[in-house]
This record gives structure tokens, C-alpha cells and sequence, in this order.
């Protein structure tokens, strides 16, 4: 890559394409829950039976996500539902390398507030929350990962209270699906063939090999894929597509031109583009940062007064090592 420039970019200049910016758009909502949520139950939802709910349960939580999306959707095939089968989809999603080892509690903050709120709908539609035939809408929680590292959180509610085991019968439960972008392949992911797939695709891109590979996928079916969508997806496809050239520090001529090709279907163009990046002088920058993560991790351990064996747990679960790479830093770097 020649000429290549330090990027700034300032707030608002390219949307940060996150979790509900996605799935905020209905045909990719659907694509998500029908290939990673559950194929069975959501194979004859269509994108209107899908309504965002996002901002007016975060108005009345009084806090705001930026990433998290609140669902209402009519499943029309269970007859002997009220309101047509009515559930309720939550989804949380963590870009972070650490696990946020809370997130079943933000989810039960959700779902209570989604039946609070319920009740008050049905009674003004003169349906008694307190008879004994009433019946709350079921909610699907679920948590997208998309960091490298293992995710180490408690699945069940109940895991984050203190003798659980002894009160069992009086602390409320649940667990949550696991969605981790990670875990999947290109080839997999692909298998799709649709637009979420490919979405998953770009965001999972966070090392020269992940890059390596982008590249080396089958560029007709992407290029198929593009062609056959909405302009509106083509562009939250061309911003993932900014964001990653910025991970990669491409210029800013070189990412317009990334944005361009998907807006315009020309693929062709665009893996080229690719394939122009300085991979040697990223592999170097790769790899620098991440010694300089390793120190510092075994450097503020030390500074809290952490163990060897607790630095070296948290060097695996942190940087997706394993153990005999972590001793080798504990042995290098500890001081």
C-alpha cells in the first residue's frame, strides 16, 4: 500500500456499524434468527412480522445500550397463541476482548421490564395480568461475541448468586443462546448464502490470517449476494466493509473505494483492493500489539497484586493462548 496515512476518524463521519444498526433492518434480522437462533421456530416469520422495540424499552430501563436491540415477533403458525403467537427477541452483543461477566443481569433487566410492560398493554386492552389463565409472552435472550477469546460467563442466571445451591427453589432462572461469530468459518458462513452471512464475515476479521482468508473465499458467491440485495444493506455492508479497511490503517481513498465497490456490486475491484494491503507491515503491526498487550496484562496483574497462576489464567482466557505460550510471557516479562 503506498502512501499510507495514520487515520483519524471523527464521531459521526462513518457510522459505527453495530449490533442494532444490523439487525434493525428486517431481512437481516430474520436471516440472523433463522440461521443462528433457531431455524425451527422462526422458519415462517416474515420481515414485517418483526417490530423494533428497542428504544422504548431502553427509555423505560432509563439507560441506553449502544448495541443492544430489543424485538416484537409474530411467530403466525402457533394458532393457539393469543396475538399470534407474540415472543419477544433481545439481543446483547460484546465486541470487547473481555467477557462482561454481568450480561445475564442486563438480560433479566430486559425481560422483566418487557413483561411490566405487557400487563400494562393487555389491561388496557381489558385483559387481567392477575387472572388465572394470563399468560406472559416468552422472550429469547441472546448474546453475540465476537471477541477471539473463550467466553467464560455464567450461561444460567442463577450461577451469579451466592448459594445458589442452597436456595435453588427461590432464585429465578434462566440461560441464554450464545451466538460467537468466532466459532464459525468462512466456508460455513457462506453456506448461508445471504447477506447476514457475509455481514459475519467482515466483522470477524481481526487478524492478518482472518484477512488472508477473507481473500481467499469464493468472490462469485459474494458477488452474488451483493448483487441480488436492497441498496439500504448494501450500504451497512459497504460501512463494515470502511470499518474493516480502518482496522487494517488502508487510506482514506482506499476505504471510499471499499464503500464504492459494494454500493455498486463490483467485487471484482474490491478484492483487489485487498490484495494491495501491505500484509507484511500489518503482520508486524499485528504482532507488536499484541506483545505489548501481553506485557502490559502480566504488568498490571503484577501492580494488583495478582498471583502468578491467576496472570497466567487470565493471559489464556485474555489472548486465547495456550499454556505453555503464557508460562513462556510469565517468564519473560514477570519481574
Amino acid at each position: 500500500m503506498e502512501n499510507k496515512e495514520k487515520v483519524v476518524i471523527s464521531k459521526g463521519e462513518i457510522p459505527d456499524v453495530n449490533n442494532r444498526m444490523v439487525l434493525k433492518d428486517p431481512v437481516l434480522c430474520l436471516q440472523y434468527l433463522q440461521d443462528y437462533v433457531d431455524a425451527t421456530l422462526f422458519k415462517n416469520v416474515k420481515p414485517e412480522d418483526i417490530e423494533d422495540m428497542t428504544e422504548k424499552y431502553q427509555a423505560y430501563l432509563g439507560i441506553s445500550f449502544e448495541s443492544d436491540t430489543v424485538k416484537k415477533i409474530h411467530i403466525r403458525d402457533l394458532s393457539d397463541q393469543d396475538d399470534c403467537g407474540m415472543i419477544y427477541f433481545i439481543s446483547l452483543i460484546e465486541h470487547k476482548s473481555q467477557v462482561d461477566y454481568d450480561v445475564s443481569m442486563q438480560l433479566l433487566r430486559y425481560m422483566v421490564c418487557i413483561w411490566n410492560e405487557y400487563a400494562k398493554e393487555m389491561k388496557k386492552e381489558n385483559k387481567n395480568h392477575l387472572a388465572k389463565d394470563f399468560r406472559y409472552p416468552p422472550i429469547i435472550p441472546v448474546v453475540h461475541y465476537e471477541g477471539i477469546g473463550k467466553w467464560t460467563a455464567a450461561m444460567r442466571l442463577r450461577e451469579r448468586i451466592s448459594m445458589c445451591n442452597e436456595f435453588e427453589k427461590y432464585i429465578p432462572d434462566f440461560t441464554y443462546k450464545l451466538v460467537k461469530t468466532q466459532e464459525y468459518s468462512n466456508e460455513e458462513l457462506l453456506a448461508k448464502d445471504n447477506e447476514m452471512s457475509l455481514l459475519m464475515m467482515l466483522n470477524k476479521v481481526q487478524t492478518i490470517q482472518d484477512l488472508t482468508n477473507l481473500i481467499q473465499v469464493n468472490r462469485e458467491q459474494i458477488e452474488a449476494i451483493v448483487k441480488s440485495t436492497t441498496l439500504p444493506i448494501r450500504e451497512i455492508i459497504g460501512n463494515v466493509a470502511w470499518n474493516l479497511c480502518m482496522r487494517m490503517n488502508a487510506s482514506p481513498s482506499e476505504a471510499e473505494q471499499c464503500v464504492e465497490y459494494f454500493k455498486e456490486a463490483n467485487m471484482g475491484n474490491w478484492f483487489e483492493n485487498m490484495e494491495k494491503m501491505d500484509i507484511q507491515a500489518e503482520r508486524r503491526n499485528t504482532a507488536e500489539a499484541k506483545e505489548q498487550l501481553y506485557k502490559s496484562i502480566i504488568s498490571v496483574s503484577q501492580k494488583m497484586g495478582a498471583s502468578k497462576e491467576l496472570t497466567l489464567q487470565n493471559l489464556m482466557e485474555e489472548c486465547n493462548i495456550s499454556t505453555s505460550e503464557a508460562e513462556a510471557l510469565l517468564e519473560k516479562y514477570w519481574r
